[in-house]
């Protein structure tokens, strides 16, 4: 077989309706996950959070639930299926090499959430995603010119931050999606809004930790989502900032479940 022939057989099974499927159901997990983090999130506002609010503590979540695992089995079908799916988008949808970062950057995010949710089901553990932070920010200082490379790190992750704010404020999410009927698209462009400025607000203030922690030759000030979470309880505005970001991500997983209805696969 040449590589031609490669390709288009990959390129036909990246669009076969059997992957459209899976993708759909992909995206009704992420919702899943964005919804559990949201709850959790809530949880530590009113003190009673004891699971971290993350992918991990979200995943935690649905294993101490009857048929947790069989659950768990469905959301790796899921999200390999995601990382497929976005992996043909970087191979054959993308025609610059910029339109190609999104998608690639998926693939990442979505595979370390298939690792995650292995780890979980084959040793019943789910590692800490701020100590991974912790350890990754320590490597990444102790390298020749370790601190800008790891203030350029944060920078780029404020710019992520600003950009998934901008992504929601300008609705380029509904380029993704396909025509809907009016009340849908207004429902949509609701849970868009809320759900991209809620990860916007998340991915600047963790870059911001990240740039202190640069500038102090720290690397315990860095952290994950949870430890970012953590961190809007003590800002002057309490615990009730992380309500009201809290709630953006559960719009957000509304948005996921919506967007599994209407994206363009």
């Amino acid at each position: 077989m040449t590589e031609a022939e490669a390709k288009a057989v990959a390129r036909q099974a990246a669009d076969s309706p059997a992957m459209d499927k899976l993708a759909r159901i992909g995206l009704v997990c992420r919702g899943v996950l964005y919804g559990l983090i949201g709850v959790l999130a809530v949880q530590i506002a009113f003190g009673s959070g004891g699971r971290e609010a993350d992918k991990n503590g979200a995943i935690s979540t649905v294993a101490s639930l009857p048929f947790g695992a069989v659950i768990l089995w469905v959301m790796v079908v899921g999200f390999a299926a995601l990382t497929v799916w976005q992996a043909s988008e970087a191979i054959f949808g993308a025609h610059r090499l910029k339109d190609r970062v999104e998608p690639v950057g998926r693939v990442v995010v979505y595979t370390f959430v298939c690792a995650a949710l292995l780890t979980m089901l084959l040793t019943h553990k789910t590692g800490s995603d701020d100590q991974r932070t912790h350890d990754l920010t320590g490597k990444l200082l102790a390298l020749p010119a370790g601190q800008v490379v790891v203030g350029a790190i944060g920078l780029g992750v404020i710019a992520l931050g600003v950009y998934w704010m901008r992504y929601g404020v300008k609705k380029e999410f509904r380029k993704q999606l396909r025509p809907m009927p009016r009340r849908a698209g207004a429902v949509m462009d609701r849970l868009g809004l809320a759900g991209y400025l809620a990860r916007g607000v998340i991915a600047g203030l963790a870059g911001v930790f990240v740039i202190q922690s640069a500038v102090t030759f720290d690397p315990d000030k860095a952290g994950g989502i949870d430890a970012t979470l953590r961190a809007l309880a003590d800002t002057p505005a309490g615990p009730w900032l992380l309500v009201v970001v809290a709630l953006g991500l559960l719009l957000f997983a509304g948005y996921c479940f919506g967007e599994a209805r209407w994206r363009r696969t």
